[in-house]
């Protein structure tokens, strides 16, 4: 685990939103240097979730009884039982799993099971790249379309290696998530499908998915304005979306 020392970025992170009488989560937060810039900021309540048990100790000795512990596995959590409240959460995701934790709650969101107003969240640099890649780059792929489904995402700052302790080997960026207001409703499923079978194929034309996918290829083609010799990357956000609403019909 690689501890953010930086007090200049850790006072970025905190002044990136309101957070003053509010509830507020941080995942892996250490030996709780962010810990503490955040409860400067005076959060109606702030938990956090740290797995590692002597972390977890040493968590409980320096903040006793001004933060709530949740010493579990963040993948193995329901967060909408850890307030009534909307939380504010902040994370240095541990980087080996951090795209698994944030298409979990991606995945798991629906309007009844709303529990988080802000994220501000940490990943490595190359992994931040693919989740708020536009269409036509390099670096765009299901990542970028499952992310931006529910989620406006805005790239705050690049942090160097020598900010964190021990330092790391890459570089890390800071994004910030919040809800859309409208997104297309759709089977998750659905969309995992199509762009996985889309993006097996990424630099060869889109013909090849399009018939493992659907029946009729080029009435879909000409319905959904896409044409068939373009390749996965070239299909904006939307139109992914609208293939995975309308899937089950499409299949027909």
């Amino acid at each position: 685990q690689n501890f953010l020392i930086d007090e200049n970025i850790i006072k970025k992170i905190v002044s990136i939103t309101e957070i003053k009488n509010k509830d507020v989560l941080e995942i892996g937060p250490g030996t709780g240097n962010l810990t503490q810039a955040l409860l400067r900021n005076n959060p109606n309540r702030l938990f956090v979730v740290e797995k590692d048990n002597n972390l977890s100790d040493l968590l409980d000795n320096k903040f006793s009884g001004e933060i709530e512990i949740i010493n579990k596995d963040i993948l193995k959590i329901d967060e909408s039982k850890i307030s009534k409240s909307l939380l504010i959460v902040f994370g240095n995701l541990p980087y080996n799993i951090s795209t698994e934790i944030l298409l979990k709650w991606i995945i798991n969101l629906n309007d009844k099971k709303i529990w988080f107003k802000e994220l501000i969240l940490m990943f490595q640099k190359e992994v931040a790249e693919r989740i708020v890649a536009n269409f036509d780059t390099s670096n765009y792929g299901r990542l970028s379309i499952i992310s931006q489904w529910k989620l406006s995402i805005k790239k705050i700052i690049d942090i160097k290696a020598n900010c964190f302790n021990p330092k790391p080997k890459i570089e890390s960026s800071l994004l910030h998530f919040t809800l859309k207001k409208d997104y297309v409703s759709l089977n998750v499923k659905n969309l995992e499908l199509i762009t996985k079978v889309f993006f097996n194929h990424r630099r060869k034309m889109i013909k090849k998915p399009m018939y493992q996918l659907f029946k009729n290829p080029e009435l879909i083609s000409e319905k959904f304005n896409i044409g068939l010799n373009l390749r996965p990357q070239n299909l904006r956000p939307k139109t992914y979306y609208e293939l995975a609403k309308d899937f089950k019909n499409l299949c027909r």
